[in-house]
């Protein structure tokens, strides 16, 4: 029998995690920073970020190769300070492991980690290994430095997105159905198991286990002396970035259905699981992609200089809110899973 005097516990869930940060910012004093800044000469400023990968969360290792988690793992670090225009200085990884790893898997994760400080010019590197109970944890700091910045956006503003969303989404259901068709072999039955043929889906296998993004993206951005205002690199989906960027700079949005550039085989396979394409881009994970704010007065330049990114919206008055317009013109509120 449930006392009466027992605390009360309100599942997360009911409340919404964004919600649930939010709150626990009133009243404090304090913003929810993004990156910590520190001032720099000559106009520069310095920017950090870190991010944590954690066993059975963020990644399995029954079918993420570990080198291909050691380059993930730093692109995740460094991919919010693309958003804010920062040339990569230094990464610093500290991985808890438990005693069923080897040095031999060591070495495979840090392989992918020297290949991605390598492809992004990094210039400073660091590791460290301290033990754990709870399998493998990886903490990620990645530092970079900015001199160009761009103009506060109005509500105006345009949404312009890198590249297509969803396909890593679908190729994590891929593995996680091989997964579970894995496990239901009997003991007696594993040597003679067939690793099945997943070159149909090897577009978005890759896109979730070999993601990329472009070493020289913000060199682009500064030779056409065309800062975005603000932007966002895409993890939790497209709805997250767009309410974030709304929440930062007291606007609405509204982002047209058609304008979201998903690829073919990620509609194929979210019809194969009897999904919304659509869903899997708004509310799917490790996209690796960006949504920047573009002013409006560039929008010509802009389409000339990046014709590969996409226009898929903009800004508009707080009180209209973040929403979805369909080809119809029909209005969706824009929420986060």
């Amino acid at each position: 029998m449930e006392e009466n005097n027992a605390p009360k516990r309100t599942e997360i869930a009911e409340i919404g995690r964004r919600e649930l940060i939010a709150k626990l910012f009133e009243g404090t004093g304090y913003t929810n920073c993004r990156q910590l800044e520190t001032g720099g000469a000559d106009g520069m400023r310095f920017f950090t970020n870190s991010a944590t990968f954690l066993e059975g969360v963020d990644f399995d290792l029954v079918y993420t190769p570990l080198k291909h988690l050691g380059y993930k793992c730093v692109l995740g670090a460094i991919g919010p300070l693309y958003a804010s225009m920062c040339h990569i200085q230094g990464v610093i990884i500290k991985m808890a492991i438990s005693q069923r790893f080897c040095a031999e898997d060591i070495v495979l994760f840090f392989t992918g980690v020297v290949a991605a400080a390598r492809e992004h010019s990094i210039k400073q590197l660091g590791f460290d290994l301290v033990p754990s109970q709870t399998g493998m944890n990886i903490s990620v700091s990645a530092t970079g430095c900015a001199s160009h910045f761009g103009e506060a956006p109005d509500k105006n503003s345009l949404l312009c997105l890198t590249g297509n969303l969803g396909a890593a989404f679908m190729g994590l259901h891929v593995l996680e159905r091989e997964k579970v068709a894995f496990n239901k072999v009997s003991a007696e039955k594993v040597k003679d198991y067939v690793q099945p043929d997943l070159s149909k889906y090897k577009y978005v296998l890759s896109q979730y286990l070999q993601p990329e993004i472009n070493p020289k993206s913000v060199e682009q951005f500064e030779q056409a002396s065309l800062i975005p205002c603000d932007g966002r690199f895409i993890t939790k989906g497209l709805a997250e970035a767009v309410l974030s960027l709304c929440s930062q700079w007291n606007f609405g949005a509204r982002i047209y259905l058609d304008k979201i550039p998903i690829a073919a085989q990620t509609f194929e396979m979210a019809e194969e699981i009897n999904m919304e394409a659509t869903t899997a881009a708004l509310n799917g994970g490790d996209d690796y992609k960006f949504l920047f704010v573009i002013p409006l007065s560039e929008h010509d330049r802009f389409r000339k200089e990046f014709p590969n990114v996409d226009i898929i919206g903009h800004f508009t008055d707080a009180e209209a809110g973040a929403a979805l317009v369909t080809p119809e013109g029909n209005i969706i509120e824009i929420k986060t899973l």
